[in-house]
């Protein structure tokens, strides 16, 4: 710089630029971290099946195009989250701590009724405070596998299945038109990774890959289809 005078010299870069390129607005980046999702639980004789897709945004910028949103509160309880990102993992990560005392405590694992509940008196108790949407599902030796829907506000429903997010709201016709009671695991599978390949499709705060886990009295599976591989509009 000469003598030290900046101002020259960044009149200079201004002046470079004459088509305004660095002045050009880009994504909104931000925004507040929103888990604009689609989350699904689906409960079969021997335990549950849970899966969600990977795309967290900030405003109209994917923040993360693999984010994990199955989220292990307990050795065979999981919680699916949407909603506020931080709102979330605070409440999970909250209901996880309190499931090791509990645990502790009476000697045993938790019931997956506990941690719903769990869910259910933080997300009502905060509601006006917290912008979350939880479903916990899981397997325990009292009721087996089991679905638990807490949405915004802090109600609780055990539902055979459950779909949460904003992709959610594609795939309604589909999953009620789609169900059947009394599916096996393969069968779970195949009707919760159909559903949310359609929500993916067709939302654009979903996408990415959709991860998978599957609880049972032997423990969790974790499985992955990537984005080339998703079974949407696949004949059966």
């Amino acid at each position: 710089f000469k003598g030290g005078d900046i101002s020259a010299t960044m009149e200079a870069l201004s002046s470079s630029n004459p088509k305004g390129y660095l002045a050009t607005p880009g994504p909104d980046r931000n925004g507040e971290h929103m888990m604009g999702t689609t989350i699904m639980a689906v409960e079969f004789k021997g335990g549950v099946v849970v899966a969600a897709d990977s795309r967290t945004s900030t405003g109209s910028y994917v923040a993360n195009r693999v984010s994990d949103k199955l989220s292990k509160v307990h050795e065979k309880i999981y919680c699916l989250r949407s909603g506020s990102a931080a709102d979330t993992q605070a409440v999970a990560d909250m209901v996880a701590y309190y499931l090791d005392m509990h645990s502790v405590e009476v000697d045993s694992p938790p019931h997956v009724k506990t941690a719903a509940n769990l869910f259910k008196m933080i997300t009502y108790n905060n509601k006006d405070r917290l912008l979350a949407s939880i479903i916990c599902a899981g397997w325990d030796e009292k009721k087996g596998g089991q679905v638990y829907s807490i949405p915004l506000g802090g109600s609780i429903v055990r539902q055979p299945f459950a779909i949460g997010g904003s992709g959610s709201t594609y795939i309604f016709g589909h999953c009620d038109a789609s169900y059947k009671e009394g599916m096996d695991q393969k069968e779970c599978e195949a009707f919760v990774s159909k559903a949310i390949s359609h929500a993916m499709s067709r939302d654009g705060s979903s996408g990415g890959v959709i991860r998978m886990a599957i609880i049972t009295k032997d423990g969790v599976e974790r499985k992955y289809i990537p984005g080339d591989k998703l079974p949407f509009m696949k004949d059966d």
